[in-house]
């Protein structure tokens, strides 16, 4: 039995689709885990942050046990913030923000205990109080690190699922655009400095 012309070519053709198809799905996916794997750094990061603030809350009482207060508020902020997860699969830009609110109060907070060790030279002076923090100033670097990671993997991402002619694939197999971590509102305004 013999194919004809025409059959022929509508099976190439449908074969050139069926390849397509596959490979534009498969990159898709590839891309999907890229973000769900850089939002899983951001999240160990910030995880790295919550687990010393116990130990630097602990050193910073020993020297400053009336500053009460602001130890509260660190807990608070720590207890707030691990409450709040984002699972990668459904982030809505809401909740990014809601858990970006609750990372960025622990690091206000984190400031204001920082801040306290200028009054007291002896707890400026202990070695266990230094280590902290270097491993603390650190820690908030490799969440800046792995924020701008997964802001360039949901870009890489978002990209293909809107790209032509991927976003036909992205519409049939429903992937969705992923929200970025963004800059606080009046971060563009330059703090005053007064002396």
């Amino acid at each position: 039995m013999k194919m004809n012309k025409a059959t022929i070519i509508v099976l190439a053709v449908v074969a050139v689709v069926v390849i397509w198809a596959i490979a534009g799905y498969n990159g898709l996916v590839k891309a999907d885990e890229a973000v769900s794997t850089a939002w899983s750094n951001v999240e160990n990061q910030y995880q790295r942050r919550a687990d010393l603030i116990p130990n630097l809350v602990n050193t910073v009482k020993g020297y400053a046990a009336h500053e009460k207060e602001t130890f509260d508020a660190v807990v608070a902020a720590r207890t707030r913030a691990t409450q709040i997860t984002v699972d990668a699969d459904n982030m809505t830009p809401e909740k990014l923000q809601e858990y970006q609110e609750a990372q960025g109060a622990v690091g206000a907070a984190l400031s204001r205990l920082i801040a306290i060790s200028e009054a007291y030279p002896d707890l400026k002076a202990n070695q266990n109080f230094k280590e902290l923090q270097a491993q603390l100033e650190g820690t908030e670097n490799r969440i800046s690190v792995e924020r701008r990671n997964f802001n360039n993997a949901a870009k890489e991402y978002n990209t293909s699922i809107r790209t032509f002619p991927r976003n036909i694939l992205a519409g049939v197999f429903g992937f969705e655009k992923r929200p970025y971590f963004e800059a606080k509102d009046g971060a563009e305004n330059v703090p005053s400095v007064n002396f």
